[in-house]
């Protein structure tokens, strides 16, 4: 199991390097050109927009197929969007290179979460594959940005596009000898073909998918507003990547630790304590004005929601029948993508209004409320 795991981590590292890369290239360049904040929140849009058009059926996929189909044709996705925006930087092409490079990660995403719940036996065990499993993704979001701004700075907008459109073919890689799950048997539900919107009828589920969100746009506000603030501020697209990076440094720390305490931590506790730390820290967070601080800062949110998609990841697995883990997972990227692709357009017109400390604050507000939902049963 433990050698089947590392090539899941290894291929999700791979591919959403190119994605969380270009998330951090783009809207940087677009800013650069004098787009205003509103286009780069259409921008940042676009990375989660196919993602909530393709969630479902590649959730559905995914339980046909497995993962090696899956992710091949992601790869060659995310090549494609990124190679584009290397070739032809405009803001047009950037739009088309989110859509690509975000769809493409998402459908993968799927895939992998699926096939790392087969090799999971018991709810511990789900905790820790998990926790194993989420530390791709922060270690990602630290490379791909770091990375991106370095290649920024030493050689250019179109070398880092470049470069990120390479790393997708080592998912490839690490994929390629991985044996699919069987296939499962199709639900009477999903026989019938109604979809699975019948999952949101269930009130556990119903209640994880609203903590998903108001955690995802906490998320998504992070990484909006930390480069528009940089870029207010005069900083370097290498000070701008090192403050994203730390958050992901930190949200990979909490999760190396979590497997370790797998046993003794209760999935509730545990979200509903991110939530409380995250609604503290957005308070503070448009008070930081240098590098330094908003790095502080950043690392302390990496800790609170690095330490959350483990859970919410075991809880879903628990609560949804086997043979719809694909859908279920399909169900819950739609649904926080769907918040993706408005909330980024809600931030870039709210800013204007009430500005970045505003946006910190309404979000901190909105999570911190919603702290009890976890620990209902």
């Amino acid at each position: 199991m433990k050698q089947q795991l590392l090539r899941l981590i290894a291929a999700h590292v791979c591919l959403h390097v190119c994605m969380a890369g270009t998330r951090m290239a783009a809207p940087l360049l677009a800013l650069r050109e004098g787009h205003s904040p509103v286009a780069v929140g259409v921008l940042l849009a676009l990375f989660a927009l196919a993602q909530v058009f393709l969630a479902l059926p590649a959730g559905r996929y995914a339980d046909r197929h497995g993962l090696r189909r899956p992710v091949g044709w992601a790869v060659l996705v995310a090549m494609l969007g990124a190679g584009a925006a290397a070739a032809w930087p405009a803001f047009g092409v950037l739009c088309f290179a989110a859509l690509l490079t975000g769809g493409a990660t998402g459908a993968a995403s799927i895939a992998v979460q699926r096939q790392a719940g087969v090799l999971a036996t018991n709810p511990t065990e789900l905790k820790q594959v998990f926790s194993w499993l989420a530390i791709g993704p922060a270690l990602s979001n630290f490379a791909g940005p770091f990375g991106a701004g370095l290649l920024i700075d030493h050689g250019g907008f179109r070398l880092a596009f470049a470069v990120l459109a390479l790393v997708p073919l080592l998912s490839w890689w690490w994929v390629r000898s991985q044996q699919a799950p069987a296939r499962a048997a199709p639900s009477a539900t999903a026989a019938a073909g109604p979809g699975a919107w019948d999952l949101m009828r269930e009130p556990p589920f119903r209640r994880l998918m609203i903590v998903n969100w108001l955690l995802a746009s906490c998320w998504d506000v992070h990484t909006f507003l930390v480069p528009v603030l940089g870029h207010e501020r005069g900083m370097s697209a290498s000070a701008i990547g090192a403050v994203l990076g730390g958050f992901a440094l930190a949200a990979t720390a909490v999760r190396v630790l979590m497997p370790l305490l797998a046993a003794h931590l209760r999935e509730a506790v545990v979200v509903s304590g991110a939530m409380v730390a995250t609604a503290l820290l957005f308070g503070v967070y448009p008070l930081a004005h240098s590098a330094l601080a908003m790095g502080g800062l950043s690392v302390l949110l990496g800790v609170a929601l690095g330490s959350v998609q483990p859970m919410i990841m075991s809880t879903l697995h628990q609560i949804t029948p086997s043979h719809r883990h694909g859908e279920a997972l399909g169900l819950r990227l739609m649904a926080i993508n769907g918040s993706s692709v408005l909330m980024p357009l809600l931030f870039g017109s709210a800013g204007v209004v009430v500005g970045t400390a505003g946006v910190f604050w309404v979000a901190g507000a909105a999570v911190g409320l919603g702290a009890r939902l976890p620990l209902r049963r």
